[in-house]
């Protein structure tokens, strides 16, 4: 058994076979997940010939400075937002060799959440090099910590399957 749930484990595996079959590289930028969705197809024996890199973007700072999130974004739009994540996905692939980014931003809990914005709201986008480009806004609900975590893991997996599938 590794480290995941089988069934993520079975859908990176799933991934990684398509992926490598198509010769395309995936690029992670990760904020409430803070890497697990990177570590969940790297847990796949094989994974480096898919896996380019990931990037942990958990604070505004790091959102600007390693995948170029505008401040301007931020300020208007707020972290947990569709404009963010379609930026940390752009930001993702353009600073990769990837063919497809995927980027995820939300609040997985206890706190942070509000009318608004609450807790389980995460909002999940994916950029290919090719044009396509997708956006999720979920809300888990107030479900815990770790399940957010995981729900939004299955979700980021789900539209790096459907992005091969649109393109196949």
């Amino acid at each position: 058994m590794g480290l995941y749930p089988a069934e993520i484990e079975a859908q990176a595996a799933a991934i990684v076979s398509t992926y490598r079959t198509r010769d395309w590289m995936i690029a992670t930028a990760e904020s409430c997940t803070g890497g697990l969705i990177a570590g969940a197809l790297t847990e796949i024996a094989g994974s480096s010939a898919v896996v380019d890199r990931g990037f942990v973007t958990y604070t505004n700072q790091a959102k600007m400075d390693l995948i170029g999130v505008s401040a301007k974004v931020l300020e208007v739009y707020g972290a947990v937002s569709r404009e963010t994540a379609l930026q940390m996905a752009h930001g993702a692939l353009m600073r990769s060799d990837a063919f497809v980014a995927v980027a995820v931003t939300g609040i997985a809990g206890p706190g942070g959440g509000s009318a608004e914005k609450p807790v389980g709201l995460v909002h999940l986008a994916l950029k290919t090099r090719s044009g396509l480009i997708d956006h999720k806004e979920m809300r888990y609900g107030d479900i815990g910590r770790s399940e957010v975590r995981l729900a939004t893991i299955r979700t980021a997996l789900e539209m790096l399957s459907a992005a091969a599938q649109t393109l196949a």
